[in-house]
């Protein structure tokens, strides 16, 4: 469940509809937001990007989690980022900046602490340069993290659409990164923390 911001099909068009499926309480059951969250130790002034947010289901967590920092959510779907901004000014976030995304990145206004990336397969599949060009977009000792599901899993995104912890190792090293952290606690996804080297 996450939104494949590395392609642009429609696919994401109708937000309303995809919100009901992304912010169902019941995957926070699987999903642990929180948790994550905590694991990610971010300060309460940390600026942090939620690359492909979708409807927000992290991004809004993110921002209630560093009220003295910024949070931008970015997506290529005009659709969701809309849906995002409406739903950030509903929510009173106003450390919720919203972002629209292009193919070749996040479009982010200023360098960040960390990139959030949670189910966004098609970047983990196809990486491209991707993160090498990310790298612009983080500050000094900036991390991204990886949440996406496991080959295996039964929840989650097409299995055609998911590539294995070890292969986004690779690739991310390829691009200039590091494993920082390898979190184990979410039970269909695996979670990395890249720095770049």
């Amino acid at each position: 469940m996450g939104v494949a911001a590395a392609q642009t099909t429609g696919r994401f068009q109708d937000a309303e509809e995809w919100a009901r499926r992304f912010d169902d309480p019941s995957r926070d059951v699987w999903q642990k937001p929180e948790e994550v969250i905590r694991a990610l130790g971010l300060p309460r002034n940390a600026v942090v990007a939620d690359v492909g947010a979708g409807t927000g289901y992290f991004a809004v967590r993110l921002a209630r989690a560093v009220p003295e920092g910024r949070v931008y959510g970015a997506d290529l779907e005009p659709q969701m980022v809309r849906h995002l901004r409406d739903r950030a000014a509903a929510e009173s976030l106003a450390n919720l900046k919203v972002v629209q995304a292009t193919r070749e990145g996040p479009a982010l206004p200023e360098p960040v602490d960390l990139v959030l990336l949670v189910n966004v397969q098609g970047l983990v599949v196809n990486p491209g340069n991707y993160f090498r060009r990310l790298r612009e977009s983080l500050k000094p000792g900036g991390r991204v993290a990886i949440v996406a599901a496991r080959p295996e899993a039964s929840v989650g995104s097409p299995k055609q659409m998911r590539a294995p912890a070890a292969q986004v190792k690779h690739d991310m090293a390829r691009q200039g990164y590091g494993v920082v952290a390898e979190h184990d606690f979410l039970p269909h996804q695996y979670f990395l923390v890249f720095e770049a080297i």
